[in-house]
């Protein structure tokens, strides 16, 4: 049967090469023929009972166990398996059930445990949940009885986080760790449909419902299918009788056939047994065991907490000592540092894991939101514009963008914008009241800004713009080069830069799996819930932390942030003043080419796995057109939009002859000059307000006594980015539990020291004094 099966398969995928079944066909071909060996199920039996803890007793019972019976395995051949006697009831002997008084509901949510247990905890489950292969024990208390193990399926242990991750974004309604599930377990879609996906997903893990509502239940699915296929007629420009040929899945792993399986056959027992099972809240705790599971293995006990790349230099050696201490007391969850000296990279470390509920390693190329990290990239973007003649920084900024010079926004400047001078502070602050998703919507955004009302005379008070700082700037790039904002960053630094796949604002489909996701740490952000001492004085005031949490914010706010930034829609949108997601190690080489005023350092490591730069950019889904070569050597994609190899940077070869590589240089200015347009010294003094806390769109770091030695910006939560210039010195810290930033002064405390480093003044208190900021 299984040959004539595969045979048939075959033939299907040549006709149809979009239904190819092969995966799943060979899944049955591995498993089915053990089912004939009853050496084989004797040690499934045993293996199972083992696992659910069916022989312990009374007080000797783990907690996770749960009450069924399997009957103990009393000999077997190849041929004959004896099992110990069990004297139960079928499950379709309703009139016997009744008599005993058995609670159907109850038994049902036993077997639906059972399974979960199998399933999330141990890995191993039995394939084959048929009516048939359960009893119920006559006497009381009346417990499954679970039969028949000859159909078992082990997963490994990435195929049952991946499960297990998947089953819990489908509970939360989280797009990013659908996705992110989908890649980790080999499932791959033809098109970038998240909330289709989220809604087949739902539907796979819905509560049952009994065999008299099957009809309408059926109808309610086929309804919802018609919509669905209507939504994918219209994304991929398909007619009637294409749609009906197309197959979203582009790959479907072998794994979880047997658990699709299992799932179903476990919905028709509940159908037939008429009883409601909501499998959401039966095996969301089962779920949840296996991925706090990894969480609760600190560095001590886990050699694989740092990542295994090389190190660099010794002070990298000792920094990562210092992080395994950090993260032994609870201070890391996942974390990546990265620095150059001299245009030489000494640090690149990843830790810790990517998120509260994913245990999968940080790795060199993970992406971390970074929320005003952000801001320092898109002041790059700016001043790349200015250097290259397409708008001066005392410009008007309806000069360059009409719509904007309303309502008394006429005499607003480009530098007051980058120097958060421009009264525009509070500027859709509220937006998020109307509607939490309108922050995503970029057109509808820069129409609001363009015909808001500043509240203070431009130039006069620097006030921070936390969140219209992105849409302001957005607006002068966009109108100023007449591209999209998205091409500015690409042709200005990703690939300058060499930095594809780790350098977004704005994460294209296709990147999910190597998100990092957001999580409070509450013991240090739970400080903003208690009022402030009004009577102490505030030096911190002028740290990064006033900078990128305005006064206004409460913990209430800041909480809700995290929840808000951990959805698809949002970290897709682009947000310039708060979006970015990079990687440290790409982050890090922005900074150290500002600091050599745009002079790309050479190549990053290619013996860091992956090689920084090697990841497809935009990743595409298999169903799209590969772009069409023109006469002009530019290349025109599916919806029509050319793209143009830039020619607005330059290439410096290198004194040594003998070397391939080539510097690329993306500021034409002297290294000087552009130092001082990004801190608003010399010739720009007048552009900026003295003595504040920001140059030209970077925050001016600072040491103790004052000095300026550099400039970066910081972001809420500990990611960071800057550069000293005196000393060719740039570092990046991303991290993914968020706090006041005490982490982040600790480590850059430590560098500095032993580089024997200026320490910038934000990350100079002591610790106590970093964690109990008072906000002003």
């Amino acid at each position: 049967d299984l040959k004539n099966a595969k045979s048939i398969v075959d033939w299907i995928a040549w006709a149809e090469p979009q239904y190819d079944f092969n995966p799943m066909i060979d899944e049955w071909c591995r498993e089915a023929p053990k089912e004939l060996d009853f050496n084989h199920e004797a040690e499934n039996t045993r293996k199972v009972s083992r696992n659910l803890g069916c022989k312990s007793e009374g007080l000797d019972r783990r907690p996770e166990s749960v009450e069924v019976l399997i009957p103990e395995v009393i000999q077997s051949t190849e041929k004959v398996l004896v099992l110990e006697y069990m004297d139960g009831i079928r499950l379709n002997d309703s009139h016997a059930l009744e008599e005993l008084g058995v609670d159907k509901q109850k038994i049902v949510e036993e077997i639906t445990r059972s399974y979960a247990h199998q399933i999330y905890i141990d890995g191993f489950f039995n394939g084959d949940p048929h009516p048939g292969n359960f009893l119920v024990s006559r006497e009381p208390p009346h417990r499954p009885i679970l039969l028949d193990f000859g159909l078992t399926k082990l997963l490994s242990s990435s195929v049952k986080h991946a499960l297990a991750k998947m089953f819990l974004a489908a509970a939360e309604g989280d797009h990013v760790a659908l996705l992110s599930a989908f890649a980790e377990m080999g499932l791959k879609l033809r098109l970038d449909m998240p909330e289709q996906a989220m809604e087949v997903t739902n539907v796979f893990f819905r509560a049952t419902t009994p065999a008299t509502e099957a009809l309408e239940n059926m109808k309610s699915l086929a309804e919802q299918r018609a919509k669905n296929m209507k939504i994918i007629q219209e994304k991929m420009k398909l007619d009637k009788k294409q749609v009906k040929r197309f197959n979203p899945i582009d790959a479907f792993p072998g794994d979880i056939v047997i658990f699709s399986r299992v799932l179903n056959l476990l919905r028709g027992l509940s159908s037939s047994m008429n009883v409601r099972i909501s499998y959401l809240s039966i095996m969301r705790p089962f779920a949840e065991s296996v991925l706090k599971s990894d969480m609760i293995h600190g560095p001590s006990s886990n050699p694989k907490w740092v990542y295994d790349s090389p190190v660099h230099s010794d002070v990298e050696a000792k920094l990562r000592r210092f992080l395994v201490d950090l993260g032994n007391a609870d201070r890391i969850l996942g974390i990546q540092v990265c620095a150059y000296k001299d245009g030489q990279v000494i640090i690149d470390t990843a830790a810790g894991v990517l998120g509260k509920y994913d245990p999968r390693p940080v790795q060199p190329d993970s992406l971390f939101p970074v929320f005003s990290v952000t801001k320092g990239v898109t002041a790059g973007m700016v001043h790349w514009l200015v250097d290259k003649g397409k708008l001066k920084l005392d410009e008007n900024v309806a000069n360059i963008w009409p719509e904007f010079g309303i309502n008394g926004k006429d005499q607003i400047k480009v530098n007051h914008i980058l120097n958060h001078t421009a009264g525009l502070h509070n500027a859709l602050a509220g937006i998020a009241e109307e509607d939490p998703m309108l922050i995503c919507d970029w057109d509808e955004c820069l129409k609001r800004i363009a015909v808001v009302a500043p509240e203070t005379e431009p130039g006069r008070e620097q006030l921070y713009h936390y969140l219209s700082y992105g849409w302001l700037c957005g607006g002068i790039i966009e109108h100023a080069s007449g591209k999209k904002f998205q091409d500015i960053m690409e042709e200005a630094f990703v690939r300058p830069l060499n930095v594809e796949g780790e350098f977004y604002i704005g994460i294209p489909p296709g990147v999910e799996s190597r998100l990092a996701t957001l999580t409070l740490d509450t013991s240090d952000l739970g400080r903003l819930a208690t009022k402030p001492d009004t009577n102490r004085s505030s030096p911190i005031s002028t740290s990064s932390i006033s900078t990128t949490l305005p006064s206004s914010f409460t913990f209430e706010m800041v909480a809700g942030i995290i929840p808000l930034s951990n959805t698809l829609n949002v970290r897709r949108a682009i947000l310039p003043a708060a979006n970015g997601h990079f990687s440290a190690r790409a982050l890090a080489r922005y900074y150290a080419t500002l600091v050599d005023g745009g002079v790309v350092p050479p190549r990053h490591t290619s013996s860091s796995l992956p090689p920084l730069g090697s990841h497809t950019h935009h990743p595409e889904f298999l169903s799209k057109k590969m772009p069409i070569n023109r006469k002009d050597g530019s290349k025109k994609d599916t919806n029509g939009s050319t793209s143009q190899k830039s020619d607005l940077y330059i290439r410096i070869p290198e004194t040594d002859d003998t070397s391939d590589e080539v510097d690329t240089k993306i500021f034409t200015h002297p290294k000087s000059k552009t130092h001082d347009a990004f801190l608003g010294s010399g010739d720009y003094k007048d552009f900026i307000i003295p003595n504040g806390k920001f140059g030209l769109g970077f925050k001016r770091v600072q040491t103790t006594n004052g000095s300026i030695i550099g400039f970066g910006h910081s972001g809420i939560g500990g990611s960071t980015g800057y550069c000293d210039i005196n000393n060719r010195f740039a570092i990046s810290v991303t991290l993914n539990k968020l706090s006041f930033g005490a982490l982040t002064g600790e480590i850059i405390r430590f560098v500095c020291s032993e580089l024997h480093l200026p320490v910038p003044q934000d990350y100079a208190g002591s610790q106590e004094f970093i964690q109990k900021p008072v906000i002003n």
